[in-house]
C-alpha cells in the first residue's frame, strides 16, 4: 500500500497519468457518477424549491462571512458560558501543539476520532503518533485508509477508491486469521475492533459541520454511530473546526441539514445529526467531563478579504467531486494534498501555496458541472479562473509558446481581415478536408488536447459565406407597422 506521507505531492500531472493507467481505480471511478452524482441529482430534483433553498444557504454563508469576527466572539461566550473552552489556532502547527499538550496534560495515550477533514488538513494524526498518543479513526471509511496508511480520496467516501478485495486484505492485519472480502463479514469485524477502542479511548476527537454562534452548538452529521461514540463516551473531547463553519442562528440549521445530506449522498437526512452544547452538565448522564473548541484560521483570514472569498462558502459535501469529469478519471490522489477535486483545486493553492500547486487550477474543463450541483452555487469555475490569474501574476509560469499563441490570437481577433483570412483558410484546407469530422491528433504540443479526447475540425464552410450565398435571403422580412 501507499505510504501515508506520501499521498501529498505536486506531481499532478505524473499522477493523473498514473491514475488513467490504472484500470482497477478507472473501474471504480465509474461508478461514481452513477451511484452518488445520481443520487444528487434525484435528491434535489424531489424537493420542492430546492433552488430556492441553495440560494438560501448561499445567503447565510454570505452574511456569516460578513460579520464573521463578532459570530466567532459570540460562539466563544456562549460554549464558555456553557462550560467549554475555546482555543484560538492561526495555522496548523499552532492547533497540534494546543490539542497535544490538551492531550499530554490529562496523560493521554489513546485517542479515538470521528471523521474530520480538518484534522486531516492539519496532519494531525502523524503529530500525535510521533508524539507517542494511539490516534484510532472510527469513521468506517477512515479506518480502512488508515490501516493502508493512505489519504481520503473523497470528501465523503474516504475509501471509494478501493475494492471489497484490496479492504478485506487491509483489514485482515488486524485479523488473527484472513477475512473474506464479504461487506457484511468486514464491516462486523470493524465493528467489534472499534467498541474495544471506544472503550478504552481517554479523548475523543471530531471535527465540526456547523457550529452556531446564538447558542455554543457545534453540529455533526454522519452516517454512522461513531460520531456519538466519539463526542459522548471519552471523557475529554476535542472538536477542531474551520472559522468559516460558524453559522448565525439555530433557525438557519435545517437549511443546511436539508441540502448537505441531498448534495453528499442523495439522502434526505444523514442518519445521525448531533448537536453538541458544552460537556456534560450536571445531572445527564452522556456526554464528555471536557469540551475544547479549537477555531482554525490556517490562511482563512486572508482569503476573506480577498477575490477568492467564496471558497468559504464551502460546507465539504464532495458534490462538486461527483459531478467533475476530471475527478472522475483520476480520483483524489492526484492532486496531492488532502482536498481533492475542483473545490481542492481552489482550497489547497489557498492554504498550501499556489506555486507549488501551479497544476491544479487547470485541472478543470471549467464545464460548470461543479458550480451546478454544488448546494451553496459556489463559482468554483470562476474562481479557478482568478487563480489562473494570479498564477501569471506571481509565479509568470506561462510557456513561451502558450504566451505566442495568445498574442497571436489577441493580434488577430483585432484585425477583421486577418480573422476572416484565418477562418477562410480554416475552412478551405482542414474543413474541407475532415468535412465536419473530428481531428485525432494535433501536431506538436498540442496533441496534449486529444491525448484523451478528439478535437472538432473545422466546418467546410464560414457561417459568412454561408450568409452571403443563401442565408440573408431566407431572412424574414422586418414586418411593417
Amino acid at each position: 500500500m501507499t505510504d501515508y506521507a506520501r499521498q501529498e505531492h505536486h506531481e499532478f500531472l505524473a499522477a493523473s497519468q498514473q491514475a488513467l493507467e490504472d484500470q482497477q481505480l478507472q473501474s471504480m471511478l465509474c461508478r461514481l457518477g452513477e451511484t452518488l452524482g445520481e443520487r444528487n441529482k434525484q435528491a434535489f430534483g424531489q424537493l420542492p424549491g430546492a433552488d430556492a433553498l441553495r440560494w438560501q444557504a448561499k445567503r447565510i454563508k454570505d452574511e456569516a462571512l460578513a460579520q464573521l469576527d463578532h459570530l466567532l466572539e459570540q460562539l466563544a461566550r456562549q460554549v464558555e458560558a456553557r462550560g467549554g473552552h475555546v482555543h484560538w489556532a492561526r495555522d496548523g502547527a499552532e492547533a497540534r501543539r494546543i490539542i497535544q499538550s490538551l492531550l499530554e496534560q490529562r496523560g493521554v495515550k489513546k485517542v479515538v476520532k470521528s471523521k474530520s477533514m480538518t484534522t486531516e488538513e492539519i496532519h494531525l494524526n502523524p503529530a500525535l503518533e510521533q508524539a507517542g498518543i494511539q490516534v484510532v479513526e472510527t469513521d468506517f471509511g477512515e479506518y480502512i485508509i488508515q490501516l493502508a496508511r493512505q489519504r481520503p480520496s473523497h470528501l465523503v467516501a474516504p475509501a471509494i477508491h478501493m475494492t471489497v478485495e484490496q479492504i478485506a486484505q487491509v483489514l485482515s492485519q488486524e485479523s488473527p486469521e484472513p477475512l473474506p472480502p464479504e461487506p457484511q463479514t468486514l464491516t462486523r469485524f470493524a465493528r467489534q475492533k472499534l467498541r474495544e477502542h471506544f472503550a478504552t479511548a481517554a479523548a475523543g476527537i471530531s471535527g465540526v459541520n456547523f457550529a452556531v454562534a446564538e447558542t455554543g452548538t457545534i453540529v455533526i452529521i454522519s452516517n454512522e454511530g461513531n460520531a456519538r461514540l466519539t463526542t459522548t463516551v471519552p471523557p475529554l473531547h476535542i472538536a477542531v473546526m474551520g472559522m468559516e463553519k460558524v453559522i448565525p442562528r439555530l433557525e438557519h440549521l435545517p437549511v443546511f441539514l436539508k441540502v448537505l445530506a441531498r448534495a453528499a449522498t442523495g439522502q434526505k437526512l444523514s442518519v445521525y445529526t448531533s448537536l453538541i452544547t458544552g460537556p456534560r452538565a450536571p445531572g445527564e448522564l452522556d456526554g464528555p467531563e471536557e469540551f475544547h473548541l479549537v477555531v482554525l484560521d490556517n490562511g482563512r483570514s486572508r482569503i476573506l478579504g480577498g477575490p477568492l472569498r467564496e471558497s468559504l462558502f464551502c460546507i465539504r459535501c464532495g458534490a462538486c467531486l461527483n459531478a467533475c469529469p476530471v475527478y472522475r478519471n483520476i480520483g483524489g490522489h492526484a492532486y496531492g494534498g488532502v482536498y481533492a477535486g475542483p473545490i481542492g483545486a481552489v482550497l489547497t493553492p489557498l492554504y498550501d501555496g499556489l506555486e507549488p500547486n501551479h497544476h491544479l487550477p487547470h485541472a478543470s474543463s471549467l464545464c460548470g458541472a461543479c458550480q451546478a450541483a454544488c448546494p451553496v452555487r459556489i463559482a468554483i469555475p470562476e474562481l479557478l479562473i482568478r487563480l489562473r490569474e494570479r498564477l501569471v501574476e506571481e509565479t509568470h509560469q506561462v510557456p513561451w509558446r502558450e504566451r505566442t499563441a495568445y498574442r497571436l490570437w489577441a493580434w488577430m481577433l483585432r484585425r477583421p481581415w486577418a480573422y476572416r483570412l484565418a477562418t477562410w483558410w480554416a475552412t478551405r484546407t482542414v474543413g474541407r478536408w475532415k468535412r465536419g469530422g473530428w481531428l485525432k491528433r494535433l501536431p506538436g504540443k498540442l496533441h496534449g488536447w486529444t491525448a484523451q479526447r478528439d478535437f472538432p475540425a473545422p466546418a467546410p464552410r464560414r457561417f459568412r459565406d454561408w450568409w452571403h450565398q443563401q442565408g440573408r435571403h431566407q431572412a424574414p422580412e422586418t414586418p411593417t407597422e
